[in-house]
Order: structure tokens, then C-alpha cells, then sequence
């Protein structure tokens, strides 16, 4: 470790997919993650633009020799219980990555960082970095300097427990912690999403057959306060969660998980009837204040990728995509950057105006989704924008060609329907000290789940 060119914070998507590209390259890279793999992360449903990228790290082969249960399609199910039909990404894209995979993703994330060292990557794990050092004196160690932003010079490396490492580019991977994120203050909690989700997961639950086997299911609670996720797993298991109002879910019902859990399933018959007869394999999970941006990708010498650039919502299954694409391109930037000499923030952040641009987009179609209107009418009404609905799904996000569904979509609002507010109307996490994203973990978790 004596001087790499890039150091990675965090081993997850993000992380290991900028370290991999950047190894590819020619590049020396050290990653450091806190935690030790296989461990428990949320977000199991790929989406098919992933592909592009896992075809680049050179995932492809492993993800289609894995056991993991191909995904096909996604189906939602309205608040009335009806389905609607499934849309299948091989009819809108007769291609390759139309079939994508549900994941496990402590095993998933495991394969990617494996995959990372076998490019040549220094992954260490059990490792947290404590401080990113920047150049402009000495940093303050996180939680114990004053509230003003600090370290807005260059990130020069990282302070781990028992020393330093210095690097040409620091990038923070790490996650919904936001190591630089937190520190400088650039995190926007979102002004719509502000939710809350509460999951477990079942062996034995109903599962279609053939190429339905693996669809993700998205089922309308009937009150509309909220939805479910319905993902079906390798070895007879199936992720099952509800999501709503922060308020609503959890605002006067305490933290018994199980029981806020039940509530919902009873009120909801379309889940209820899909896992009668399921076996619990584990405890209830919960999260809250997910929904978030930062106001800056990149700075002097350091860039942020993934959760810690940002998380959207899970309602269509970005998460890992955006992971993914965000260390894609922040791996060409440095790349490019080296190359010239240039580790501006200009330079290390020039994708950020169209990746920010791109999740907009699928940020609408979340919106309008909790807004109540009807992709059901929408494409009674403009069959020829189906394909175009679909490819946003899928995550067609980064394409001005997908813009055409907003006019006639906007025709159909009703009178009364406000203008959604953009995601920097939102609350500075300086201004919102009770605002917080919290995880909950079910005791005794086998963190392989």
C-alpha cells in the first residue's frame, strides 16, 4: 500500500465496481471495507440495464452459472387486487440482458468483490476508514468537529485505526454512512420520499411457474397508503415488504415490527393469500429515511458513488443499477483524470449533470406512482408510449428519447394536481437534525440472508 493511485471506501456495488474498472486500467487500488463478507444488504431485484455494466466487470458468466432465480418481467397489482399484465423486458428488447436475476446480496456482493480482486484490486476487509485526510491541514475526526463544513480542500487519502494511506483520488463507497457526504454537510433529504419499509423473509410462499417464476411483484395496499415487494429467491425463499409513509408506518405504532408487519399483510389480501402456509426464516427488518441526494458528486481529489452519492426509492428496484452506473462512470472520470493530470472536482464529477438528470426520471415515475396516477390509463390511452414506459423501467434512464411519455402524461393530471417539488426542495441534513437513515436488524441475523 504505499501510495496507490485510487483508494475505495466501501466494497459494496458501488465500490467494487469502480475499483474494478479502475484496476482494468492499469491502476493500483486499495479498497477498504469496515465490514466482513457475506453480510446482510437489502436490495435483492436486478433490473435488465445492469447488464452493461456487470458485462464490462466481467460478472456475466458467473451471474448465469449462478443459482440465483432468473427475473423476467415485473407485475404490479392494484389497490382492488387486480393484476395487471406482465411486462416482459424481452417483448420491448429482444436482447440478452432482458433476462436479469434476483439476487442474494450477501452473496452477490460477495461475487463482486471477488471479482474485483481477481483484477487485481487490494480488498481488505474488517477495515474502516475512520477520516478522509484532506490537504488543507489536519481533518477532526467525524462526530467530534464544530457543525461548519470542514476539509474543503483536496482529499489527499485516508486515516485508518493504525495509520494513514494516501492516495492521488479518494472515493467514498460507502454507503448510507456517507463518510464525506455526512462531513461536508451535502446531503438533501428529498422533499416527497419521505418513507418508511418493514420486510422479512419466507420459505414456501406461492410462487408462479415458468418465466413468471422470478417476476418482482408490486402490490398496492388497498387503502393506498403504501405497497409491497413480492421477489422470489433461490432455495424456495421470497422477500417479502411492505413500504409507506414514514408517518403512517410507523408515527404512533411503536418499533413491533411484527406487529405493524401483520397489520399490513391482513389488510392486503392479494399478499395475505400469496404466503399462507410460508414459513418466517427470519425476524422483521426496518428501515426509514432512505430517500436522499447530495448536492456534490465530486470535489478536489475525491468523488461519491452509490448510496453515498445518493438513494432513491425501492419502489422499481434502482438501486443496485444506479450503484453500478455511478461507479462506471466515476471510474472513467478518474481514469481520464489521471491521465491528464486532472483531479479536479470539475474533472472527477463530469458525469454527475446527466446521471442526475437520468435518476429524475426514474424519480417521476416513483412520484407519480405514490401520487396516484394511473400507468394503467396512460397506456389504454397511448399504446405507442408502452415500449417507452417500459424502457424507463428497465432503466433506459440516460436517454432523452424516453422524454416524449411527460407531455401526454401531464394531460391527463387532473386541475388540482401540483407541479412534483424537485429533489433540492428538499431538507439540508443541517437543518433536519432529526432526520436520520436508520437500519434495524432482527436479532441473531444469519447475515447470509
Amino acid at each position: 500500500m504505499n501510495q496507490p493511485d485510487v483508494i475505495v471506501i466501501g466494497g459494496g456495488p458501488a465500490g467494487s465496481t469502480v475499483s474494478t474498472l479502475l484496476a482494468q486500467q492499469g491502476l493500483r487500488v486499495e479498497l477498504f471495507e469496515r465490514e466482513t463478507f457475506p453480510r446482510f444488504h437489502i436490495g435483492e431485484s436486478l433490473i435488465p440495464e445492469t447488464y452493461w455494466v456487470l458485462k464490462r466487470l466481467n460478472m456475466l458468466e458467473k451471474l448465469q452459472q449462478s443459482h440465483f432465480v432468473k427475473k423476467y418481467s415485473v407485475q404490479f397489482v392494484n389497490a382492488q387486487g387486480r393484476e395487471s399484465a406482465p411486462f416482459y423486458f424481452w417483448d420491448n428488447k429482444p436482447h440478452e440482458c432482458s433476462q436479469t436475476w434476483q439476487v442474494v446480496r450477501s452473496e452477490f456482493d460477495q461475487m463482486l468483490l471477488e471479482n474485483a480482486r481477481e483484477h487485481g484490486v487490494g480488498a481488505h476487509e474488517g477495515v474502516r476508514v475512520m477520516d478522509v485526510i484532506f490537504e488543507n491541514g489536519p481533518s477532526t475526526p467525524l462526530g467530534t468537529g464544530p457543525s461548519t463544513p470542514l476539509g474543503a480542500g483536496r482529499a489527499v487519502g485516508v486515516r485508518l485505526k493504525d495509520r494513514e494511506v494516501r492516495a492521488k483520488v479518494v472515493v467514498d463507497a460507502s454507503g448510507q454512512n456517507g463518510l464525506i457526504a455526512n462531513r461536508l454537510q451535502l446531503r438533501v433529504w428529498d422533499p416527497v420520499l419521505n418513507k418508511g419499509a418493514i420486510w422479512s423473509y419466507f420459505e414456501g410462499a406461492y410462487r408462479d411457474t415458468g418465466r413468471d417464476e422470478g417476476a418482482t411483484m408490486v402490490l398496492q395496499t388497498p387503502d393506498k397508503q403504501g405497497w409491497f415487494w413480492y421477489i422470489p429467491q433461490h432455495d424456495n425463499i421470497v422477500s417479502v415488504g411492505v413500504v409507506g409513509p414514514f408517518d403512517y408506518l410507523f408515527k404512533g405504532r411503536g418499533k413491533d415490527f411484527e406487529k405493524i408487519f401483520n397489520e399490513e399483510v391482513e389488510r392486503t389480501p392479494a399478499v395475505k393469500k400469496r404466503i399462507e402456509g410460508a414459513t418466517r426464516v427470519t425476524g422483521y427488518f426496518a428501515t426509514k429515511d432512505y430517500s436522499y441526494r447530495t448536492t456534490k458528486a465530486s470535489g478536489d481529489g475525491w468523488v461519491l458513488v452509490g448510496d453515498a452519492w445518493g438513494f432513491l426509492d425501492p419502489l422499481y428496484s434502482s438501486g443496485v443499477l444506479l450503484a453500478l452506473k455511478s461507479g462506471e462512470l466515476a471510474a472513467d472520470a478518474i481514469v481520464d483524470g489521471l491521465k491528464k493530470g486532472d483531479t479536479s472536482a470539475a474533472q472527477l464529477g463530469q458525469w454527475a449533470a446527466d446521471f442526475n438528470h437520468g435518476v429524475d426520471r426514474m424519480r417521476r415515475l416513483v412520484c407519480e406512482y405514490y401520487a396516484g396516477f394511473s400507468f394503467g390509463q396512460f397506456i389504454r390511452k397511448h399504446p405507442d408510449l408502452r415500449g417507452t414506459v417500459t424502457d424507463l423501467l428497465i432503466g433506459d434512464l440516460f436517454t432523452d428519447r424516453v422524454d416524449k411519455v411527460w407531455p401526454p402524461m401531464e394531460a391527463m393530471y387532473p386541475g388540482n394536481k401540483h407541479k412534483i417539488p424537485t429533489w433540492n426542495a428538499g431538507v439540508p441534513i443541517a437543518d433536519a437534525p432529526e432526520k436520520a437513515n436508520e437500519l434495524f436488524l432482527p436479532a441473531n441475523l444469519d447475515r447470509r440472508i
